[in-house]
């Protein structure tokens, strides 16, 4: 089986504010990193828009409806001093929810081995009813949320290897038995939550905070240790990534000292892991990444591995 794609230029159309560090030639460089023969066979899809009603997977209604009503039909509307709104916001919202769950349906039919869904804005700061980080809707929340209602899983797992901790992921899973919730960061940094004893209320959170200056010698011994066994022990029946690269040592707004090689390990441990609990199935949703030549690098260095099932 090949390894599915889904990318959409509507995820270009969400813009912000001159300078600012999630913006749309992110997907450029990653488009043009994926455009080389050597992915060929990457089986690739546009983004299907979801209904607005998707994101009450992971939100109340009343905050969704907020968001929605919060998109201006021209220029910027600030939702917090680095988090705004444009008016191709919501289309590309729409699409993010529509591939993820896209995503999650052709992995769990088997019709492809796995996913990667390339798109933005991101989604793991957002909590259950607080936009932040550049965030609105958690789409691996709803991704994890859509395989149990859609296809009757129970244990999810998602790993977030972002280098900013996931906390919007582990506010709306904070209660829940059966998703496993495993987050790699950078600490101190933003947003400041990600503590070690912060576990939920039963036990389902799992951090990993990293120093600065962490390398790719730290950080695999570190998940050969906290990340893998934790993760294998859960047996999921899916396992859903976070995928930020702003962990690599060019990125700007941190300070761990990844390369894109220590990525594609990462990936092929999961891959191995879910080989043996859950039949490959994986699907990976990019998140953060802001140096252009980092996230390109590094998406390869994922993709290549994902192709490889």
């Amino acid at each position: 089986m090949t390894s599915l794609l889904i990318t959409d230029s509507v995820f270009q159309g969400h813009t912000m504010p001159a300078g600012h560090p999630e913006r749309p030639e992110r997907l450029r460089a990653i488009e043009r990193a994926l455009a080389v023969p050597e992915f060929a066979a990457l089986q690739r899809e546009a983004a299907t828009p979801a209904p607005l009603d998707a994101a009450t997977l992971a939100h109340p209604d009343e905050y969704v409806r907020i968001i929605a009503a919060s998109a201006p039909s021209e220029g910027f509307r600030f939702l917090d001093a680095d988090t705004s709104m444009s008016p191709g916001t919501m289309p590309a919202l729409l699409a993010a929810m529509g591939a993820a769950c896209r995503a999650v349906d052709t992995v769990a039919t088997g019709a492809v081995a796995n996913a990667f869904v390339a798109s933005r804005p991101p989604g793991h700061h957002a909590e259950k009813a607080t936009p932040m980080g550049f965030c609105f809707f958690n789409t691996v929340a709803i991704a994890a949320r859509h395989a149990q209602k859609a296809h009757g899983m129970t244990r999810i797992a998602i790993l977030d290897w972002d280098v900013h901790h996931g906390n919007g992921t582990q506010d709306i899973f904070w209660d829940d038995r059966d998703i496993l919730f495993i987050s790699s960061h950078e600490m101190p940094l933003y947003p400041g939550t990600g503590a070690e004893n912060e576990t939920g209320r039963h036990g389902m959170i799992h951090n990993v905070p990293l120093l600065a200056g962490t390398d790719g010698a730290t950080f695999r011994a570190t998940y050969d240790a906290k990340v893998f066994p934790r993760l294998e022990a859960h047996k999921p029946e899916m396992i859903l990534i976070s995928a930020g690269f702003d962990a690599h040592r060019r990125d700007p707004l941190a300070n761990l000292r990844l390369e894109a090689e220590d990525f594609g390990w990462a990936t092929q441990r999961v891959m191995e892991i879910a080989d043996r609990v859950c039949g490959g199935k994986i699907v990976s949703l990019l998140e953060g990444g802001y140096d252009l030549e980092g996230l390109s690098t590094s998406v390869t260095a994922h993709m290549r591995e994902l192709m490889k099932a």
